[in-house]
């Protein structure tokens, strides 16, 4: 086992609900979610390795050493079975957690992910990888904001998406475009049916890079899954629709309990 000491926070009562963020995301990202989810749940929120005040190994990470450090948080924490959410490559996280460790995954939702991409597809990600790698990730943040949030958002939550692209812009350089080549080169739909824990699947609308038809193809390659597609929105839903979001996943786990 690889796993890095990353820095969590807990908060809350219950059942235990591991909250994985994406690419150059923070555990803070969770917090509004933590606030709807805290009185029916022990929330677990952390870094990954390399962002925020976690440690920052030499890069490049693989998809198999952050799940090795989601396993070394419970390890820590003692919990003896865990609920998982995961947001973009923490919808990767967590599936792979699932996958390695299936005795001690109680559920696993999955938002705002992607699986079973098209040429097509591959071809638009690796175009803003080589944008990010080429032109340098500040130069390329219009790209993600398109990508990330609504226009009424941006209109009328700016310090929000300033916050955001800040978060990408502290990330250091060779973490964010390590952590964005897991999330490009992982393709899930080989071994989704593996896993034998209940999931939630859940995306916006209008999210290019993880749209319902992957959504729904991830939901036909799991054995237990519900599908959710939130009307009108893209791939930020941590920030533009939390408490949506944990209407939706608080649902979920109530009916696994």
């Amino acid at each position: 086992m690889t796993a890095v000491d990353v820095v969590y926070n807990v908060e809350g009562n219950g059942p235990p609900l591991y909250m994985v963020h994406g690419i150059g995301h923070r555990k803070e990202g969770w917090q509004r979610m933590v606030e709807c989810l805290k009185n029916d749940f022990t929330c677990v929120s952390y870094d990954l390795r390399g962002h925020g005040m976690s440690p920052i190994p030499a890069t490049p990470y693989t998809l198999e050493q952050l799940i090795d450090d989601l396993e070394g948080v419970r390890r820590r924490l003692g919990h003896e079975k865990i609920h998982i959410v995961g947001h973009s490559l923490g919808g990767m996280i967590g599936p792979g957690y699932a996958r390695a460790y299936p005795e001690r995954t109680l559920s696993v939702a999955l938002l705002s992910t992607a699986a079973g991409r098209s040429d097509e597809d591959r071809a638009k990600l690796a175009g803003v990888l080589t944008a990010l790698k080429t032109d340098g990730i500040a130069e390329t943040l219009g790209t993600l904001i398109d990508r990330w949030f609504t226009d009424d958002f941006c209109a009328n939550r700016p310090e929000v998406v300033k916050q955001r692209l800040q978060q990408v812009i502290d990330t250091p350089a060779d973490v964010f475009l390590s952590v964005f080549d897991i999330y490009a080169s992982t393709e899930m739909g080989p071994w989704l049916q593996e896993i034998d824990a209940p999931c939630l699947v859940l995306t916006g609308e209008f999210d290019g890079g993880c749209n319902p038809r992957l959504n729904q193809f991830i939901d036909s390659q799991l054995k237990h899954s519900e599908l959710v597609i939130l009307k009108g929105y893209k791939h930020d839903i941590l920030n533009e629709a939390s408490e949506l979001v944990a209407q939706h996943l608080a649902k979920f786990l109530h009916n696994l309990i």
